[in-house]
């Protein structure tokens, strides 16, 4: 079991020594110049420890990063403008929307995709279309639509979410629905099995793996669009909001922290997703 992660800590050691070696590199000029304004020489060991301090830095250090996370989570009230915690939660809320959006309307296309070779034909390459539209250009177009017409808040990052997210599951779905074999389909007709018969009792549990693999990166996805979402409309709440108030005022480590925050909220989504996975597959007796 330790053995399991030395890997990955290697890995990790390995990323930090890098990080801080490119903090070095790219916050020296200002030391320098600071160093210049004052007339004063800096040593090695000196101009380490300025690159390493800055306040506005190009890039924060890794330790610069993590107390500022530790001071706006841990050290500042969940209901606080200046919280993480509470920054996370608005565009959790959003997340979760879209997400569940984009996964209802992955699965019924996928079901009409399957089922229809119409909607294979015509849908399925509209589909594919869809995601070669970057959602930077995309999203402000839905914003400004959907507030046209009275709507805004929560419901319009929302749908920038889902447009990302429903992709992967269609194309999920489509390839575990259609995963079955010839010899199972064969089987299930010989027993006078109806399409809903089939449908239920062997292409949904064969989508099983597809389906949540497909979850999991609808749901990183998804996450991305609540940020994305947030950008165009001047939010003062959200992660993506916390990214915009920091590239305003040059505040390099508010925007790794939220970045930070952002990746770590993704990978307790997709892990929750995985566990669900396991247990559901468990339970079916595909694990």
């Amino acid at each position: 079991m330790r053995r399991a992660f030395i890997p990955v800590l290697t890995v990790v050691a390995v990323i930090f020594a890098l990080w801080y070696g490119a903090a070095v590199a790219l916050n020296t000029p200002w030391a320098y110049d600071q160093a210049k304004r004052a007339k004063v020489e800096l040593s090695f060991s000196e101009l380490v420890a300025d690159t390493w301090s800055q306040k506005k830095p190009k890039l924060p250090a890794p330790h610069q990063v993590a107390t500022e996370i530790w001071k706006t989570t841990v050290e500042k009230k969940i209901t606080s403008k200046r919280s993480l915690i509470y920054h996370s939660g608005i565009t959790l809320s959003s997340t979760m929307l879209g997400f569940v959006l984009g996964t209802v309307l992955g699965i019924g296309l996928a079901v009409g995709i399957v089922y229809n070779r119409v909607m294979d034909m015509s849908v399925m390459p509209w589909v594919i279309a869809s995601q070669t539209i970057p959602i930077l250009a995309i999203a402000p177009m839905i914003i400004v639509v959907l507030n046209a017409i009275g709507i805004s808040g929560l419901l319009p990052k929302a749908i920038i979410s889902m447009y990302l997210s429903f992709f992967p599951v269609v194309v999920g779905m489509v390839k575990g629905l259609r995963s079955p074999g010839a010899m199972q389909l064969d089987q299930m007709k010989t027993w006078s099995a109806s399409s809903g018969q089939q449908f239920w009792k062997l292409r949904l549990p064969s989508s099983m793996p597809y389906l949540f693999a497909s979850l999991k990166i609808a749901m990183a996805a998804s996450l991305v669009g609540a940020i994305v979402g947030e950008l165009p409309t001047g939010a003062v709440a959200g992660l993506g909001a916390r990214l915009l108030a920091g590239s305003y005022y040059g505040q390099t480590i508010q925007i790794w922290s939220a970045l930070i925050m952002a990746a770590a909220l993704a990978a307790c989504l997709v892990a929750i997703i995985g566990v669900i996975q396991r247990v559901t597959l468990k339970r079916m007796g595909m694990a």
